[in-house]
């Protein structure tokens, strides 16, 4: 049980862990309802903590989404991935299996390697808010990994070597981008070049460290050729999507999944028939300024 006390008002939010090492559930939440400061707080300080927050059963609007979501901060319009948002709302980033005037959807294939979203932009969200609308009758599962957990079981020797250096964050080089149309990609280059971030981490609210990559991302460690950077990159990969360090997610409809792009990453499984629908939209909320073009 969370409680957050105030002059107003006494909030509290009965919870349930998702796992023994991050992520928690909120019980008996109704978004469609007005929600008090202090019940964001609350569930702020429990995203902060947790990593992830689930709430199941909200059947909202896009409005009452992207209501819900400014209360965390201010709102990423994704210019920089025109063809992937909402026509209508440019808050809404849409996850669609389902064709549009007869063409495959531009993002039926997103998010199928680890990543952390938009990493490799200078202003790395806080973090994102997924909710899942038309569901697989089987599979779409979503992995998750907590880098707090998968810095934090490394070494202290190998955590002095890492938390000095700075990776590469290339937006180019997601697997699918072969499969796209080449106009569609030479507009993701253009609008999206490749970003230093570090190696380690330290998030803005709770000071906790974690690993900052992804396999689907980060191309090479700065000051090294990418041969060079490839063997501690490929044990950090592999070291942070260890089982002791993630959960997988099977979605239930109207399942709202808030995650923490500071400290944890994710990967969408294609785990379902071809031809299936799955329709979800997420928003994305703006972190602080954070790398340099490279």
């Amino acid at each position: 049980m969370q409680s957050v006390a105030s002059d107003k008002a006494v909030v509290e939010l009965k919870t349930r862990p998702i796992t023994h090492v991050f992520g928690v559930e909120i019980i008996g939440l109704d978004l469609r309802e007005p929600q008090l400061d202090e019940t964001i707080a609350a569930i702020r300080d429990l995203w902060n903590r947790h990593g992830i927050v689930l709430l199941r059963g909200q059947d909202i609007s896009n409005e009452q989404l992207i209501a819900f979501s400014r209360r965390f901060g201010e709102l990423d319009r994704h210019e920089t991935l025109k063809p992937f948002r909402h026509p209508e709302h440019p808050e809404l980033f849409v996850l669609s299996t389902i064709p549009t005037d007869g063409k495959p959807s531009v993002s039926e294939n997103v998010g199928r390697h680890w990543h952390s979203d938009l990493s490799y932009t200078l202003r790395p969200p806080l973090g994102s808010i997924f909710h899942a609308r038309i569901l697989p009758e089987v599979g779409g599962d979503t992995m998750f990994a907590s880098m707090h957990a998968a810095y934090d079981s490394l070494s202290d020797t190998m955590k002095s070597l890492i938390e000095p250096l700075w990776a590469v964050h290339d937006y180019m080089q997601v697997e699918n981008m072969k499969k796209r149309d080449p106009e569609l990609v030479a507009q993701l280059r253009q609008a999206n070049p490749p970003v230093a971030q570090p190696l380690v981490r330290v998030h803005g609210e709770t000071g906790r460290k974690a690993l900052y990559l992804s396999e689907q991302m980060t191309k090479r460690i700065v000051g090294m050729t990418e041969k060079e950077s490839a063997p501690l990159l490929r044990f950090l990969f592999e070291h942070s999507v260890d089982p002791l360090h993630t959960y997988r997610h099977r979605w239930q409809p109207n399942d709202i999944l808030m995650w923490d792009n500071r400290s944890t990453m994710h990967l969408a499984l294609a785990d379902f028939a071809p031809g299936a629908r799955r329709y979800c939209v997420r928003t994305t909320i703006l972190g602080e300024p954070s790398g340099y073009l490279v």
